[in-house]
């Protein structure tokens, strides 16, 4: 498994695994503590597992958590997602960048989000299934939501958006967000 930092966003590592392919399928590690032991990361801090299907073209997102934050793994186990990661972390020297990923059930990569970001995809597929391993429990109070199509932020959505939560299309937008997090 081949750990590599993500350069748009300070923490923030993409695992990718290698996958032993045979006439069966494949088989592969998508969770090695030493590996995550390696980047400066505790592998005992996730305390929570979590599974979402989604239909092609929805998209969940972009959410992040107040406080303390929530530091997340999130892997597309089945299907392909198109990943987005926003640095929200005022004092971080990427502040407000932002950093996409295609992730896939045939590479079983691992993306490593630290506290503070804010993350949301879009399912590619048919049927996409995207694991989360948390950090800490869910506290629904902390949770903070920020409009997937702020034009600030920008986002390319590569499909046409056919679905979101009601809770993601009344979000605010980036700036409404952030001064509701500062207090």
């Amino acid at each position: 498994m081949k750990a590599t930092e993500v350069p748009e966003i300070d923490g923030a590592v993409l695992f990718e695994p290698t996958p032993h392919a045979d006439e069966r399928g494949f088989f592969c590690r998508t969770f090695d503590a030493d590996v995550v032991r390696s980047v400066g990361l505790d592998p005992d801090a996730f305390v929570q597992d979590s599974l979402s299907r989604s239909a092609r073209g929805v998209v969940r997102g972009l959410h992040l958590r107040s406080g303390a934050g929530e530091a997340k793994l999130v892997r597309c186990s089945y299907g392909r997602v198109f990943d987005v990661v926003v640095d929200l972390r005022p004092d971080s020297p990427t502040f407000r960048n932002r950093a996409f990923f295609e992730l896939s059930g045939e590479t079983q990569a691992t993306l490593y989000i630290p506290a503070g970001c804010a993350h949301g995809f879009q399912a590619l597929t048919d049927t996409a299934d995207t694991s989360y391993r948390i950090d800490r429990p869910h506290d629904p109070a902390e949770d903070v939501t920020i409009a997937f199509d702020d034009p600030e932020l920008a986002v390319p959505w590569p499909l046409p958006v056919t679905s979101v939560s009601r809770r993601d299309r009344e979000a605010p937008g980036l700036t409404e967000a952030l001064k509701r997090m500062e207090g």
